[in-house]
């Protein structure tokens, strides 16, 4: 029995320290909220893993988004899979091209304040800490240069000659049937 409630408390224990590591409990951040931090044995692999989770890899590598991620070493080079709507085509560029030129704080800045065209999840970038946007910035750095670029966006009205999903902005009803 003892030895029942000691497991149970280093069980909590370590759910509690886990917790206050991954939430950086009591620091606060810009709009009054809990800074969290993600912890790892490197900024590395802090980055790796953000990449992972954020679903980078679903529009920014070849073939992620039909179920088929290739090697890691494919990773980040951009799709020519294009995503039309009412702004336009927009293309997942090569990360691994694009951010060469960035220094660490250059990146940080322009991803917390670009707000660029669907479907880029910007808002989701805005609120990552400086910290794990510099940790995504050092992966993609180790990965190296590869592969090529890829198009760029295009106006609305101009069809795209590659692949592309149609995006259409849902359209809200009001739930009564329309008369016929």
């Amino acid at each position: 029995m003892r030895m029942r409630r000691v497991l149970a408390v280093c069980v909590v224990a370590s759910l509690v320290a886990a917790v206050v590591s991954v939430t950086g409990c009591g620091n606060s951040a810009a709009g009054g909220g809990s800074a969290v931090k993600v912890a790892g044995p490197s900024r590395e692999a802090i980055g790796k893993y953000l990449v992972q989770i954020g679903g980078c890899n679903d529009c920014h590598t070849p073939g992620a988004m039909e179920g088929k991620l290739p090697a890691e070493s494919e990773w980040l080079t951009g799709s020519p899979l294009g995503f039309k709507g009412p702004w336009g085509t927009t293309y997942a560029p090569n990360l691994r091209l694009k951010i060469q030129p960035y220094t660490e704080e250059m990146f940080i800045k322009t991803f917390k304040a670009r707000d660029a065209k669907p479907p880029m999840p910007w808002a989701s970038l805005h609120a990552m800490s400086n910290e794990d946007l510099g940790a995504v910035w050092v992966y993609i750095k180790s990965l190296g240069q590869a592969g090529q670029a890829m198009p760029e966006a295009l106006p609305p009205g101009v069809e795209p000659r590659g692949p592309y999903i149609t995006e259409a902005p849902p359209t809200i009803g009001t739930g009564k049937a329309e008369p016929k």
